[in-house]
């Protein structure tokens, strides 16, 4: 479930925030996922309808943005009502960095203790701005979560905070949800306030700290965005690299999750790639390039060449400086010489 905060839909390296967010959702015995949906409803449900890659999307519509856990309780009316002894697992829809295997480890502590909540928490240096973990002094155990404006110095002294990733058992979860109430600043259903209800009627409430400590960050201006975008960037040129993709310059390369890279293609400085482009075996791309939605097959040489939609065979040399508007095809074994335009609304020059 995402949070209830309303964002744009921002892109990540070719694809909506919250995607990442359901990448990180282990699919073993996954029964249903509910998105929680506020501003930009429309655009939301249709993006992630489009390409939900096979995950059982559903969705509800928070109408009023009454907090974190009013969106939760409208969440929990998408769920199938006969599963009631399942666990819930709620992801806020602004942490793209999340791990599939953090994930994973929340869940199999949750299901190992027993547990009523299990939290995955984060140690930082400074913890300023976050809600503090306070446990029993007696069993360790979670008692509450305290938000900074109502810590004590000692619990502001405390350096493991809430993520706001969080699994349930169900049946404990909804008459939880129905005992907190919104005596706040903010007027609002705070869902951490669950916590302190499940811990006082002697449920068990445990954490998970995140073993590192950055893809827990939410993303809530465009300085985080930029930065969740280069710290993504970084895993998927990584991940190419090791499946036998050269990059000359991995800092200046700019490759979609959504791209399709083929086994000994070389991609040197200053080339962005986008959308569902497809480079095949055994090409070099850039340097320079910007190729959206473009296949380009193998062994081509594209060099300081600007397209999209477009589509270049087997064996070709294009650029430099070409530019392919969409529609355009170059056929295998062409060498397009440099200034070259073709697509449509555009004369081909050979």
């Amino acid at each position: 479930m995402k949070s209830s905060r309303p964002k744009p839909l921002h892109l990540l390296c070719g694809r909506p925030m919250v995607h990442y967010v359901l990448d990180a959702i282990p699919r073993e015995d996954l029964d249903r996922v509910v998105v929680v949906v506020g501003h930009g409803a429309e655009r939301v449900t249709k993006r992630l309808t489009e390409d939900g890659d096979g995950l059982p999307l559903g969705f509800v519509e928070q109408r009023q943005q009454r907090g974190t856990g009013d969106a939760v309780a409208v969440g929990l009316t998408g769920l199938h009502e006969d599963l009631d002894d399942d666990d819930v697992l709620v992801l806020p829809g602004d942490t793209p960095l999340l791990r599939r295997e953090t994930i994973a480890a929340l869940v199999d502590e949750h299901r190992l203790t027993d547990a009523a909540c299990t939290i995955l928490t984060a140690r930082l240096p400074d913890p300023t701005g976050y809600g503090r973990i306070v446990r029993s002094a007696k069993d360790d155990r979670v008692r509450r979560i305290v938000e900074q404006a109502d810590a004590t110095p000692e619990e502001a002294a405390i350096d493991e905070v809430n993520t706001g990733i969080f699994c349930f058992r169900r049946s404990l979860l909804s008459p939880a949800l129905r005992r907190i109430n919104p005596d706040n600043a903010q007027g609002e259903l705070y869902l951490t306030d669950v916590v302190e209800v499940l811990a006082e009627a002697g449920h068990k409430v445990v954490s998970v700290v995140a073993p590192d400590p950055d893809e827990t960050h939410g993303v809530n201006d465009r300085v985080q965005l930029a930065a969740a975008e280069a710290t993504l960037r970084a895993r998927t040129n990584r991940a190419w690299q090791a499946q036998g993709v050269t990059m000359v310059d991995p800092a200046t390369t700019y490759v979609d999750a959504t791209v399709e890279l083929a086994p000994d293609v070389t991609i040197f400085p200053g080339a962005i790639l986008r959308g569902r482009t497809v480079v095949g075996r055994g090409a070099e791309i850039g340097p320079g390039c910007r190729l959206e939605d473009t296949t380009v097959g193998e062994g081509s040489r594209v060099e300081h060449t600007v397209a999209r939609h477009a589509e270049i065979g087997a064996a070709c040399e294009v650029g430099p400086y070409a530019a392919l508007e969409p529609g355009a095809v170059v056929e295998s074994g062409t060498r397009t010489g440099p200034f070259y335009t073709a697509g449509a609304g555009a004369e081909p020059d050979a």
